[in-house]
């Protein structure tokens, strides 16, 4: 068993900045889960933590059941690729490979016997004989992982080993890595700041910011109810609209419209509650005549993506405060710059947030604090 235990981690620099603030996460064995969140959220030190490179400050780390919160990388059996890849420039891809089963003492013949097979595996086979230096960016990634994959470790720890490649070979590297993984059954910790590469690769994943998890789920789960508006706004191609309404009655004023209130929501609003409208471009539909549950605005900006367009509506606010509200629309069917539309969302799909603490309305964490249900126990 590989699963990883983080039990009140807390990694604090001089001056009180903590990088990692408090957190507990299990990571399943076998498992492919990925940590996302902006630059500066703590993912790349709670990783260095995982592989022992940082000394945490309190908390604990185990792996596969054995506290290694305070023992060598070297003796964490791990194993991790840098986003640099790291590889020595003056050994060659095989000595490369090769490395850290030198250090584990392994005989020469061994070791070489088994960086050609692993080399083979990753399609490095005639390549390893050359250095570094006269290998493209895939295939230096390869060896990378080649290396990692070499000694069989419990773990794999990822820090965004795709960001140095372009975009095309990115797509290639995230199918391979995955299947790789998949063959291996390795506990793998992948870091990236890409929402699409998490979202492609991971079984589960944990969307962190200044420290902390924010939520943590399958992909589906974090794509489809994100527990914040932070969350909201960071996942998705496109971010999430999110728009300042009030609950009136059984209905939800919104942009100058009034709404269906979503059956889910009831019990946990009160009548004249502030909140936070939320529904993602792919759920939305646009429409080119006055439509009463739609959006009402201009069309400022339409971009092409691929198979279909990102509309980006003006629409009035509160105050007559412009707000921007983007819709998907299939290829084909773009409306005209400066024409009027309106956009529609699907009932089903709209979420709510609570707008003093921006947590979903009917989420565990949000019913901690709802005053309907704490009026209810009362």
């Amino acid at each position: 068993m590989a699963e990883i235990e983080l039990r009140g981690l807390v990694k604090e620099y001089p001056g009180g900045v903590r990088a990692v603030d408090g957190l507990d996460l299990t990571v399943a064995d076998g498992e492919f889960f990925a940590l996302l969140g902006p630059s500066g959220c703590g993912k790349t030190t709670l990783l260095r933590s995982i592989a022992g490179l940082e000394t945490v400050t309190s908390g604990h780390i185990e792996i596969g059941g054995r506290d290694v919160t305070r023992l060598a990388p070297g003796a964490r059996d791990i194993a991790m690729v840098f986003q640099d890849y790291a590889l020595f420039p003056h050994m060659t891809v095989r000595d490369n490979i090769a490395y850290p089963l030198r250090i584990k003492k392994m005989g020469k013949p061994e070791r070489h016997a088994k960086a050609e097979e692993t080399a083979e595996g990753l399609s490095l086979g005639a390549l390893l004989d050359r250095r570094p230096g006269q290998l493209s960016g895939g295939q230096q990634q390869r060896a990378a992982l080649a290396r990692a994959v070499a000694v069989r470790p419990q773990v794999f720890l990822f820090d965004e080993p795709l960001s140095n490649l372009d975009a095309r070979l990115r797509l290639e590297a995230r199918t391979f890595l995955k299947r790789l993984q998949r063959e291996l059954g390795v506990t793998t910790v992948f870091v990236t700041h890409d929402q699409a590469e998490a979202l492609a690769m991971s079984d589960r994943m944990a969307v962190m910011d200044a420290g902390r998890i924010r939520q943590i789920g399958t992909p589906t789960e974090v794509f489809q109810r994100p527990t914040s508006t932070f969350v909201a706004s960071f996942i998705g191609s496109t971010p999430m609209n999110l728009l300042d309404s009030v609950v009136d009655r059984d209905t939800l004023r919104v942009a100058g419209v009034t709404l269906p209130l979503p059956a889910s929501a009831r019990p946990h609003v009160s009548d004249g509650e502030q909140l936070v409208f939320a529904a993602r471009p792919e759920y939305m539909s646009f429409r080119a005549e006055p439509e009463p549950t739609g959006l009402e605005g201009v069309v400022a900006i339409v971009e092409n993506m691929g198979v279909g367009s990102l509309v980006s509506l003006e629409v009035a606010g509160p105050a007559d405060v412009t707000r921007i509200v983007q819709v998907t629309v299939p290829e084909g069917q773009e409306p005209e710059i400066g024409s009027r539309g309106w956009a529609v969302p699907a009932p089903e799909r709209v979420l709510l947030y609570r707008r003093d603490d921006g947590e979903l309305v009917g989420s565990a964490r949000s019913d901690a604090t709802d005053p309907v249900l704490a009026a209810a126990r009362n």
